[in-house]
């Protein structure tokens, strides 16, 4: 029970990370697509694409500072790569539900552009969820942490050693 439960444990702080920072890039989202919708003429869907890629930017600081701040970071230009992959096959999915709603199904007041938008950003995060954990903000393996850890605990043991040495030899001579 103790592996797997802890492993749930860190599945749902995951859960809660990630959701924590994409409610804020909603809010962010949803803030700036509004405002553009209402004091612009730009075309619904390129509004909610700009608005997209703010809230795709400030999304990524907030994962990579927070939800996955303890997860590898050697390979930072790679990571962004597939962020931004990733983060353009969620904002098609959102602007293509929007664009359905709008241009196939004529739903298009400001009540119905957010409830699409909503349905969107819903699909959109339940694939950026599973392909940010899985390919972007990858976990260390195992069997590194537990090589680090042994390597640093000989490395302590070695100098303590060492001291110990060093102090029975004060002490004889």
């Amino acid at each position: 029970m103790g592996q797997g439960s802890s492993g749930l444990r860190r599945l749902t702080q995951e859960i809660a990370k990630f959701g924590a920072v994409g409610a804020l890039g909603t809010v962010v989202n949803f803030g700036v697509s509004n405002l553009l919708w209402h004091v612009t003429s730009l075309q619904a869907v390129r509004a909610n694409v700009i608005a997209t890629v703010v809230a795709i930017g400030v999304n990524y600081l907030g994962f990579r500072y927070f939800t996955y701040r303890d997860r590898d970071k050697s390979a930072r230009t790679r990571e962004l790569t597939l962020f931004l992959a990733f983060s353009l096959v969620g904002l098609v999915i959102e602007n293509g539900v929007l664009y359905a709603a709008i241009y196939g199904f004529g739903w298009d007041s400001s009540l119905q552009r957010n409830i699409f938008k909503v349905v969107g950003i819903g699909l959109g995060t339940l694939f950026r969820f599973w392909s940010y954990r899985t390919w972007v903000f990858k976990a260390l393996p195992a069997r590194e942490a537990v090589a680090d850890a042994e390597a640093f605990l000989e490395a302590e043991a070695e100098a303590s050693a060492q001291l110990g040495r060093r102090k029975a030899r004060q002490r004889v001579g």
